[in-house]
């Protein structure tokens, strides 16, 4: 018997979930998807119509996952199993009940860690060692449903938010080809997850890239690999101009300036040297909003106008 399903998202890990469905013996009916007129929602939305055709399905666009035509249109589909994987918001009753036990979702980290929002940033803020792709049986709960796969890599020293979304990709591509292949299959065996283990991440938002210059150049640092692409940057004023940081690396050893945190020391080739609350950091990708060079102001920072 072919089985089917619907894929709820509208990211480029919903874009890897669709693509692992091509030969897989599954019938993809339905992707649930944002209209292209609300995808600011998502700093790393995909148009998810190509994808879609590719595998035969039809595209569904609405801005509610517990709308009644988004219910009506799922539930028309008939799926077997329902996939939520890149998607903001939280499935309500009414949605889980289409497929009772068998909606699956998706969530960038090693669950039970990192629950919640933002895990890709938390996991370079936190300085996580390793990290996870997770499915998992969505329920009531905030992702502390029983997994059905994960998949387990190391995090780089020198992580940022592209290279840590890349290798979840990998992964995804991964589990969601096993996962399909075990549900066809009939396997269905799911592990519950270990409640001593679990922790939360809070929603972030764009202003959370602030930097806060009396923190230390690593902490800086692990902000702006954290809130880079395809996220919107950290970012800081400039007399009142705002400037985006890109990439930094922090100094080691730190040059001999007695300085304010903020205060930039050095403008050349290498980039930006400016001082932290403990060390020095260099930028070396940045853009900014402001004329001629940031380099012709010397306190950095929204407190320090």
């Amino acid at each position: 018997m072919t089985l089917r399903a619907v894929i709820v998202g509208a990211v480029e890990s919903t874009a890897v979930a669709i693509r692992a469905f091509d030969g897989s013996g599954w019938d993809l009916s339905l992707v649930v998807t944002l209209p292209p007129e609300k995808s600011a929602r998502h700093s790393d939305y995909v148009d998810l119509q190509t994808d879609a055709e590719k595998v035969g399905a039809r595209l569904f666009r609405t801005t509610q996952t517990n709308h009644p035509d988004t219910i009506a249109a799922v539930r028309a589909a008939k799926p077997d199993y329902i996939f939520v994987v890149g998607w903001s918001q939280i499935c309500g009753p009414e949605f889980l009940a289409i497929t009772p036990g068998q909606v699956i979702g998706y969530h960038p980290a090693a669950l039970p860690r990192l629950r919640g929002r933002a895990a890709i940033a938390w996991t370079i803020v936190l300085d996580e060692k390793i990290s996870a792709g997770s499915l998992f049986q969505m329920a009531d709960g905030v992702d502390d449903g029983p997994l059905l796969e994960q998949s387990y890599f190391h995090i780089a020293p020198r992580e940022t938010a592209q290279t840590l979304y890349d290798k979840h990709m990998v992964a995804l591509d991964k589990m969601a080809k096993s996962a399909l292949a075990r549900l066809a299959r009939g396997d269905t065996e799911f592990r519950v997850q270990d409640e001593d283990c679990a922790t939360y991440a809070v929603r972030r938002t764009p202003a959370d890239g602030l930097i806060d210059w009396y923190q230390s150049a690593t902490q800086i640092d692990r902000l702006v690999r954290a809130s880079g692409k395809p996220y919107p940057g950290a970012f800081t004023t400039v007399k009142g101009a705002r400037l985006t940081v890109w990439a930094s690396t922090p100094l080691e050893p730190a040059l001999p300036f007695h300085a304010s945190p903020g205060q930039l020391l050095v403008d050349d080739a290498q980039g930006l040297l400016v001082q932290t609350g403990a060390g020095q950091i260099r930028i070396t990708d940045w853009s900014w909003e402001g004329e001629g060079r940031p380099a012709m102001h010397g306190i950095w920072g929204s407190d320090h106008g």
